[in-house]
């Protein structure tokens, strides 16, 4: 790791360029003292990261500043950020975004265009903890030893096929003061199906002896094949879909700053409509799928310690957050989108992973409605300057939680799903299943278990290039072993989680 981190600042170091601009005499100097940043400051730089679920990423990316003669430092005037990765677990990114308060005076503008193919996306199955998760048949070792082999059935039990496509345009005006409205169109377009396991095996061949487990059985029926078998997920769903969207909201925002703000609050009250008017591939209308989701979000920053020459060095921080299914039906490919008035980061999966409850595994929280929440302690450890570029280190322990607010109906989803039929999700689990599998191996009885909260602790390294610029690497682990059975998850990423 700490290799990792001497490679990435020397990267820092050598790449960041500033162009050409003229200076304002005498220099100006930031709330801590330091130079502020004039004119266009760019660099191209390694896309460099890990993820516990989407394993090393490499490639390139770029995020390009204006700051004009800076005067609203460290706030920018354009951000123009583009990114092009791909993953060890054959997931990529490709990526445009902007971001200002100034193109259009008065009003801050967002727009992103983004691809995201996953070759092995997580599908642990509906409502969290009712979902039994069961390790030893998807881990694999080349240490036969190691593994239990009269369990093991697929490295991509657990996994489908899901590539996103998103574009998307949000706006944001003044109410009064920190009171601001917000409104935004786009659309997803998901394409869902079967992992392709002739793809994944690439070279290997699959013969089955232990010598060879490497391969991937092609025979082996995954759990989102099982879930379409036992009718959980419908003909109309199975194979994604295109979504337009628009959303109108409200929000209060008085944080000092938007990067890794010391003070203030932040919260949003939206609502969300998705219509569907075709799925994926030409196949069966998916308009039954338009329905109207309910967001809330609050983002509280604490500042608790300043040191001597009056800078912050504690923050406490906490983000709270609702997403519920008002009307309609939601395809099951989309509840683990989480819903944002303004796209800041490539990812808005949940609930698990990286990017909301972190040490958990992505998507094991999947339902019509989730509630979230994520605290931590960020302490400020150095700031120090290397030639022009202003750096500081950061460490954040965190404890993060999830929970089920709207669960799945599973008898009524496959009621649905059979054409009006009546069948219970375990007469219908009978009717289908391998005679060696049990109704116990994939699913509980106890009905508490859809409400007990997911809950995960860690702590984060941050190091930050003039304030905007922030690499981040988490450690978080879960309480409960069906939410990961990993001793821990770690991530590399850019930014803070909020």
């Amino acid at each position: 790791m700490r290799r990792f981190l001497i490679i990435v600042l020397a990267a820092l170091l050598a790449l960041p360029m500033a162009a050409k601009k003229k200076e304002p005499k005498p220099q100006e100097v930031d709330s801590l003292g330091r130079k502020i940043k004039t004119g266009w400051n760019f660099g191209i730089l390694p896309s460099i990261a890990y993820d516990a679920d989407y394993g090393f990423q490499g490639g390139l990316l770029t995020n390009v500043y204006f700051y004009g003669d800076g005067k609203q430092y460290p706030e920018y005037i354009h951000s123009i950020y583009v990114e092009a990765a791909y993953t060890t677990k054959h997931h990529g990114i490709f990526r445009v975004n902007y971001d200002s308060k100034y193109l259009i005076p008065g009003y801050r503008l967002t727009l992103d265009a983004t691809y995201l193919p996953d070759a092995m996306c997580d599908f642990y199955g509906f409502n969290g903890y009712p979902s039994r998760y069961n390790a030893d048949w998807c881990a694999w070792n080349k240490d036969s030893t190691k593994m239990n082999l009269d369990e093991y059935r697929t490295r991509v039990f657990y996994k489908y096929k899901r590539d996103l496509i998103r574009v998307a345009g949000d706006i944001e005006g003044t109410i009064y003061k920190d009171l601001k409205w917000n409104a935004g169109v786009g659309v997803l377009g998901y394409l869902v199906g079967d992992c392709d396991i002739n793809m994944l095996n690439g070279r290997n061949v699959y013969v089955d002896t232990l010598r060879h487990q490497k391969a991937l059985n092609p025979n082996e029926q995954l759990l989102y094949d099982k879930y379409k078998t036992w009718g959980l997920i419908g003909a109309d769903e199975m194979n994604g879909g295109w979504h337009p969207y628009a959303r109108a909201g409200i929000t209060y925002d008085t944080r000092d700053k938007r990067q890794g703000p010391n003070k203030g609050i932040y919260t949003d009250l939206f609502f969300t409509y998705s219509a569907a008017f075709n799925a994926a591939y030409g196949q069966q209308a998916a308009a039954g799928y338009n329905h109207l989701q309910f967001n809330f979000t609050f983002r509280h920053y604490v500042p608790c310690y300043y040191d001597k020459n009056g800078i912050n060095r504690i923050t406490f921080a906490y983000r709270l957050g609702l997403q519920n299914l008002i009307a309609g039906h939601s395809p099951f490919y989309m509840n683990n989108y989480m819903n944002a008035l303004f796209i800041q980061r490539v990812y808005y999966e949940g609930l698990g992973g990286g990017n909301s409850v972190r040490g958990m595994m992505a998507h094991r929280i999947l339902a019509n409605g989730f509630a979230f929440a994520n605290v931590e302690f960020r302490f400020r450890v150095v700031n120090f300057d290397i030639g022009r570029q202003h750096f500081f280190i950061g460490l954040n322990p965190f404890f993060d939680l999830g929970i089920v607010t709207q669960p799945y109906n599973l008898d009524a989803l496959v009621a649905r799903n059979t054409h009006g039929l009546y069948q219970t999700l375990a007469e219908s689990f009978d009717a289908h299943h391998d005679p060696d599998e049990q109704f116990s191996d994939y699913f509980t009885s106890d009905s508490k278990d859809i409400y007990r909260p997911h809950m995960t602790f860690g702590v984060g390294l941050k190091i930050g290039m003039n304030e905007n610029f922030v690499l981040s690497a988490d450690w978080g682990m879960p309480i409960d072993r069906q939410d990961n059975n990993k001793l821990a998850n770690f991530y590399v990423k850019m930014g803070y989680l909020f």
